[in-house]
C-alpha cells in the first residue's frame, strides 16, 4: 500500500481519538477500503476485544496494543530504519520516548504524591494507586487490579504459565518486562545511573527509590496515623497494623505474621537452618541481620553513640536501653507489686521474686 495511504489511514484513526481514548480496535477481517475519488476510508465490522483493543496493520495483519507502536511497526514495510542509541545501542522506533530514559527526563508528574513520569500513559494508570479503582477482577480468585495488562500477568498464576525464556540460562518469567530486566544480568547492563552519587540501577524504579537518600522524600502516607514512607510496599505493611492483618501463617505451629520475610525467618526455628556464617569464627545465624551484629564482636566496631555521654554501643538496642540512664524512662513494670524497670531483664529477673523460681543450680 503507498506510504500516502498508510499515512491517511492513520490520520484518520487519530482524528477518531482512538489512541488518545486507548480506544484500539481490531477487524474481523483484517481489511480496509480507501476510495481516492472519494477520498473517504471505511473499516470493515469493527469489533471491540472486551476492555482492551487492538490496532492491525494493514499489510501482514499483526496486531498492537498501542497506536505509537504500529507506525513504529510500519516502518519495517517501509523500509525506513530504527533509531541505535549510542548509550545502549538498542534499537527503537520512538526517538523522543526513548531518549528520556536516559536524560533522566519525566514531565508528567503525579499532583498527588510528586512522582514523575516519562509518558502520559504511565502517569494515568499510576493515578489507579490514589483512586483506588480496580475495574479488572479475576473470575477465579476475586482478586482486583487497577490494569487489564496486570489482570493478565496474574491469570498466569492459575495457569502457572512462563512464557518468557531466557535463551542464556533457560529461566522463565511471567512478564517480558522481568525477562527483559534479568538480561541484565548477563550483560552487566545498568542504564540508570544517580546524578550525584553515580551509583547505577538495572531498573528505573529502584534509581527512583534510590534517589529518596537524598531527596528525603517520603511520597506514600498512612491516611490513619500520617506516617510517611519512601516505597509504597512498605505503607502496605505498616497499614497491617491498624487493621490487624497477618496473611502469612507457619503451616507447621500455626502462627501468622503480617510479612512474608518474618514468615521465612520463623520457618528456621522448625527447621533449624542457620544460613547466615561468620568467617572468622564460624559461628551460624538464621537472620543476616544477627550476623551483622555479631561481626562487631571481631572488629569492635561500636557504631550507635549516646549524645549525651558520648558511650557507644554495637547495638541500637543496647543505647535505647542506655538513654533510659538519662531520661529516668522505666517501662517495665511488674503487674504484682508495681516496681519498674529500665530493661525488660531486669523485670524477668525480679518476677522470680513472686514466683518463687530458681532456675540457677550449683553444678558441684
Amino acid at each position: 500500500m503507498p506510504l500516502k495511504v498508510e499515512s491517511d489511514i492513520l490520520n484518520h484513526i487519530e482524528e477518531k481519538d482512538q489512541y488518545e481514548k486507548h480506544h484500539d480496535f481490531i477487524t474481523e477481517d483484517e481489511s480496509f477500503s480507501y476510495s481516492q475519488t472519494e477520498n473517504t476510508f471505511s473499516q470493515k465490522k469493527v469489533r471491540k476485544m472486551g476492555t482492551r483493543n487492538y490496532f492491525a496493520c494493514f499489510q501482514c495483519g499483526k496486531r498492537f496494543s498501542q497506536h505509537g507502536n504500529l507506525q513504529a511497526h510500519l516502518k519495517l514495510h517501509t523500509g525506513e530504519k530504527f533509531y541505535t542509541y549510542p548509550q545502549c545501542g538498542k534499537q527503537d522506533g520512538n526517538l523522543k520516548v526513548h531518549i528520556k530514559i536516559h536524560t533522566g527526563e519525566s514531565p508528567f508528574t503525579c499532583q498527588q504524591c510528586g512522582i514523575s513520569f516519562t509518558v502520559k500513559r504511565s502517569l494515568t494508570r499510576h493515578m489507579g494507586i490514589h483512586t483506588g479503582e480496580k475495574p479488572y477482577t479475576c473470575p477465579q480468585c476475586g482478586k482486583s487490579f487497577n490494569q487489564h495488562g496486570n489482570l493478565e500477568v496474574h491469570m498466569r498464576v492459575h495457569t502457572g504459565e512462563s512464557p518468557f525464556t531466557c535463551q542464556q540460562c533457560g529461566k522463565s518469567f511471567n512478564r517480558k518486562g522481568n525477562l527483559n530486566y534479568h538480561m541484565r544480568v548477563h550483560t552487566g547492563e545498568r542504564p540508570f545511573t544517580c546524578q550525584q552519587c553515580g551509583m547505577s540501577f538495572t531498573i528505573k524504579g529502584s534509581l527512583t527509590r534510590h534517589m529518596r537518600i537524598h531527596t528525603g522524600e517520603k511520597p506514600y502516607t498512612c491516611p490513619q496515623c500520617g506516617e510517611s514512607f519512601k516505597r509504597h510496599g512498605n505503607l502496605k505493611v505498616h497499614m497491617r497494623i491498624h487493621t490487624g492483618e497477618k496473611p502469612y501463617t507457619c503451616p507447621q505451629c500455626g502462627k501468622s505474621f503480617d510479612q512474608h520475610g518474618n514468615l521465612k525467618v520463623h520457618m528456621r526455628i522448625h527447621t533449624g537452618e542457620k544460613p547466615y556464617t561468620c568467617t572468622q569464627c564460624g559461628k551460624s545465624f538464621d537472620q543476616h541481620g544477627n550476623l551483622k551484629v555479631h561481626i562487631r564482636v571481631h572488629t569492635g566496631e561500636k557504631p550507635y553513640t549516646c549524645t549525651q555521654c558520648g558511650k557507644s554501643f554495637d547495638q541500637h538496642g543496647n543505647l535505647k536501653a542506655h538513654m533510659r540512664v538519662h531520661t529516668g524512662e522505666k517501662p517495665y513494670k511488674c503487674m504484682q507489686c508495681g516496681k519498674s524497670f529500665t530493661k525488660k531483664g531486669h523485670l524477668e529477673v525480679h518476677m522470680t521474686i513472686h514466683t518463687g523460681e530458681k532456675p540457677f543450680t550449683c553444678k558441684q
